[in-house]
């Protein structure tokens, strides 16, 4: 099953060092023990742009979409068997990153 193990930034942890060396041994970790999908940084919520569709006409905005303190900072997508098989690798993800996480399975289709 996959799981989404996103970053959640915030103000002060935004611009702090993240201790890059420890997430790549972290990925590369996950790329050869093969549970990785996917994993990517995102920019700050200043460069976001909205889509939005009303009455079938596109709308665009820039900014972010939301008026928060916390964003979306970044993402894993990896492939575990179980929920504490992910939880376990977000926790290690978490120390490697000094970031508060969420961990999500992908709905089922």
């Amino acid at each position: 099953m996959q799981y989404l193990i996103s970053v959640i930034d915030d103000e002060s942890t935004a611009n702090a060092a993240d201790g890059s060396g420890d997430v790549d041994a972290f990925n590369e970790r996950l790329r050869t023990d093969g549970c990785l999908v996917f994993v990517g940084g995102l920019d700050s919520p200043a460069t976001a742009a909205v889509v939005d569709n009303r009455a079938g006409e596109a709308i665009f905005t820039d900014g972010p979409y939301l008026e928060s303190k916390e964003y979306l900072g970044g993402v894993w997508i990896v492939e575990a068997p179980d929920l504490d098989v992910a939880l376990k690798l977000a926790a290690q993800a978490s120390q490697a990153c000094d970031r508060k996480l969420e961990v999500r399975p992908f709905a089922d289709e």
